[in-house]
Parts: structure tokens; C-alpha cells; sequence
């Protein structure tokens, strides 16, 4: 673990802990501790005056991104990095709506006593085993606009904001649907006709729409287990810390973006790769003038109603990290996932049109879409991850559990924040997704 916590901090880390303390313990045949062993109260962080000094998280030597510290850490990333806000305006938020107190007490009791079989398994769980399972911090549901479903857990409570990880690219892609819907944007350019700065990058000759949708042929290996893989040297050029004396590495997201080399062919296949979103981050900036935090509080935040101001880690030079550093609160993404379930309309206001919420639910190629056994016919675009299923839902996904799930048949949208030991979704999605549409089929039966 000595080698973690020497790595430098960068902007939400990109998950820099990666779960990797949580995959050393099974290694050594030790699970990790239960989400209720694990519960950042039950093992008392940062709680004192002072704290104990085995109690204490602060970044980078105490390795604040690994389990079981990260489900305190992910509650607190303003204390670790610094951020800039997305403003929710100076207007008051306007209240969700839900069902009543005892309908709200019924709803929760039948969805925790739901039950579903998990991906390649015979047994049965609950929805409410499945929210330990998944370490989940924060849960709602809304059906036809209404909140029917809201659990806390974990660091969380209701005015508590949480790290919504790679879940930012979505963010960062529907800006940029938003600016091609309205012609400000144009997604058949080469990304060197909009940044000519980028003229000795692989990005050079990709188009706007490539980088939405992550089929640009560039070199970038996200392996955390590899101490040479590029994320590493992402991670130092991108650290808002002091650099260290004698570094020769690159200065932030951007400077990193110019020197990225080809790999494959652009179009040919989706490769999920962080460099992109920071990509369409610069993209937005550069044809807005705006920063993707100023953009979001303008055509999102300030007028969506939301109840609490988000922030966005950054890196040494002030650059919004826009591939995974947004924190939120939960009902603040739920307003934002009912915002795309009604196509660009909440609260009686258009606030995109309409076909940006519907390019975005069409979905990619799936013939470019391949390595996501959990996700066998989905596909990417626009940063979100879309799964042709029968309800045709969508979502934003980030690592250790983060998702904005919308499905459209069942007028569900369902926000959750979870701090999983380890990063991969694909060993949650086997108890989440099939949960989901249990919950789906539930509402629908209700109407």
C-alpha cells in the first residue's frame, strides 16, 4: 500500500486507490469488511477532538481513496482537493414531489421485500440485501416525477453530497449534445479545427463525435494495477499539488492531451478511456468560452431547482476535471435524471430541446461496443451508457457504484451512490441491474 499513498492526489483522484486495498485482502483470502462492518460511523473516522490518530484520513499519505477510508472519503472531497462550484443560482430550489408520508412507508416496505435472481445465479435476493451487497450510501427512486423511494446510508444523509466518479462524464456529455442540438457545436469537425493546440496528439484528427462517443484511436491504458500504465502519468500531470522538484512531465489535463499517442483507428471500436471526456471538456471551453462548471450551473443547476451547489475537483491550473470530478447531492441528480426522462423539461421549463434527451437514449453502435459481459447489448454515446434493453433504459455510470438509471417504459428514475470496496462495476452490476428492473416491473404494476 506504500505505493499508493506516495502517488500524487489529482482531481477525484480518478478512483487513484482504485479498490486495490480491497483486492489485496482477497488476495490474501481476507474479504473485505460488510457495508455494515465498513459503515464509516460503525469504525468511528475522523470523529474527536482530536480525532485518534488511527482515525484520522488526510490525503496523500493515509491513503484516503482506499477501502474501508473511502467510505468516509467519498462524502468529503472538498476537505481533500480543491473544487469549483457549479452554482444553483441565488433563486429557491424548488421542492421535489413526493407521495405521501404513509404512501412513501408502504412503497418502502414492498420494494425492500422485492426479490430478484442476480446475473449467473439460481438463489433469490431482496432489494433490501441487495442495497448492503452493493455498499450502497444513498438511494431514489422517483416514478412519473414523484420521489416514492429515499434510503441514506453509509457518510450520506439529506443534505450530504457524495462523488458521483465517472458519472461526471455524462454531465460533460450532455453539455455537449446540448451545444450540437443548438448548432453551436459542430460534432463532424476534426478536434485540431476547434483546439489547434492539439495538432501533436492522436486527438488531432478525431472528430467531436468520436470523442463523445469514446471511439478515438488513442494510446491510454487505465490499469491500476500497472505502476507504467498511462493513468499514472495522467495522476501527476494532472495533481493540483506543488509538483515535485525536477519533474518534466506534463501540466495539467490539457498539456497531458497534447502529447497522447495513436492506437488503433478512429470509429472502428468504443474503448472507454477518461482522456476523452477531459477531450470534450476543452472542446466545450473552447467553442463556449465557458468552463463546463460555469456551463453547468447556467443551462443546468441555476435552473433546474436544485436544492444544493455541486462541485467539480480541479486540476494544478484551475481546469474542472471533466471526467470524473463532480460531487452532488442525491436528489439534486435525481432532478437531473427526471430532467432527462422528460426530455429537457422540468418544472414546467424547457431547458434543452427535446431531441438532445432522445439522441442521447438511441444509443451508440453496438457493433463498436464489446469487453462489458454485464452490458451484453449495450452500447456509448454522448458519455452515457445506453442498454437496448426491452424498457430502453440509459444511465451515467461511475466506479464504485455511482448511477443515474432512467428507464423510459417504466417512467423510473432511479439515483444511487455507493462506495463499493473495489472500482469495477461489473462485479455489482450482476445484483443492480436485475434489482432495477425488478423495481421497474413493480412501478409499472402499480400504475
Amino acid at each position: 500500500m506504500r505505493f499508493i499513498s506516495r502517488l500524487p492526489a489529482m482531481g477525484l483522484s480518478l478512483a487513484v486507490a482504485a479498490g486495490l486495498s480491497a483486492s489485496a485482502l482477497a488476495q490474501q483470502g481476507q474479504p473485505p469488511l460488510s457495508a455494515e462492518e465498513s459503515d464509516p460511523r460503525v469504525l468511528g473516522w475522523m470523529v474527536g477532538s482530536p480525532p485518534p490518530a488511527d482515525k484520522i484520513i488526510t490525503q496523500p499519505d493515509s491513503v484516503y481513496f482506499s477501502f474501508p477510508r473511502l467510505r468516509w472519503s467519498v462524502c468529503h472531497l472538498r476537505e481533500f482537493l480543491p473544487t469549483e462550484e457549479i452554482s444553483r443560482g441565488l433563486g429557491a430550489p424548488v421542492p421535489l414531489s413526493y407521495l405521501t408520508p404513509d404512501e412513501l412507508t408502504q412503497y418502502a416496505e414492498e420494494i425492500d421485500a422485492l426479490t430478484f435472481t442476480p446475473m449467473n445465479s439460481d438463489g433469490q435476493m431482496t432489494w433490501k440485501d441487495s442495497l448492503g451487497a452493493n455498499y450502497t450510501d444513498g438511494m431514489l427512486i422517483m416514478h412519473k416525477g414523484r420521489v416514492v423511494y429515499e434510503k441514506y446510508s453509509g457518510c450520506l444523509n439529506e443534505d450530504g453530497k457524495h462523488a458521483a466518479m465517472s458519472m461526471t462524464k455524462s454531465l460533460t456529455g450532455l453539455l455537449a449534445q446540448i451545444l450540437v442540438a443548438e448548432g453551436t457545436l459542430d460534432e463532424t469537425k476534426r478536434v485540431i479545427d476547434i483546439i489547434p493546440e492539439i495538432k501533436g496528439s492522436a486527438f488531432a484528427t478525431a472528430t467531436v463525435r468520436e470523442v463523445m462517443d469514446m471511439t478515438t484511436g488513442v494510446k491510454y491504458s487505465e490499469n491500476y494495477a500497472d505502476p507504467n500504465a498511462d493513468i499514472w502519468v495522467y495522476s501527476r500531470a494532472a495533481s493540483p499539488l506543488p509538483k515535485p522538484e525536477g519533474y518534466k512531465g506534463p501540466n495539467g489535463y490539457w498539456e497531458y492531451l497534447q502529447q497522447v499517442q495513436p492506437e488503433g483507428r478512429h470509429g472502428d471500436e468504443f474503448h472507454y478511456k477518461t482522456i476523452n471526456s477531459d477531450m470534450l471538456g476543452w472542446i466545450i471551453t473552447r467553442v463556449t468560452g465557458k468552463e463546463v462548471t460555469q456551463l453547468a450551473s447556467e443551462r443546468l443547476w441555476s435552473k433546474m431547482g436544485a436544492e444544493q451547489a455541486a462541485y467539480q475537483t480541479v486540476d494544478g491550473k484551475g481546469v474542472p476535471f471533466a471526467g470524473g470530478g463532480l460531487t452532488a447531492s442525491l436528489r439534486d441528480l435525481g432532478r437531473l435524471g427526471q430532467l432527462m426522462l422528460d426530455e429537457g423539461v422540468i418544472n414546467g421549463k424547457r431547458l434543452f430541446p427535446a431531441e438532445v434527451a432522445r439522441r442521447i437514449r438511441q444509443g451508440g453502435d453496438p457493433s463498436k461496443f464489446a469487453g462489458f459481459p454485464t452490458i451484453p447489448n449495450g452500447s456509448y454515446t454522448s458519455q452515457w451508457w445506453v442498454f437496448h434493453n426491452d424498457h430502453g433504459a440509459y444511465a451515467a455510470r461511475g466506479v464504485h457504484g455511482q448511477t443515474i438509471y432512467v428507464d423510459p417504459t417504466a417512467e423510473m428514475v432511479l439515483v444511487r451512490f455507493a462506495s463499493f470496496p473495489t472500482a469495477a462495476n461489473g462485479r455489482i452490476d450482476p445484483t443492480s441491474l436485475p434489482a432495477y428492473q425488478a423495481v421497474a416491473e413493480y412501478l409499472m404494476a402499480k400504475d
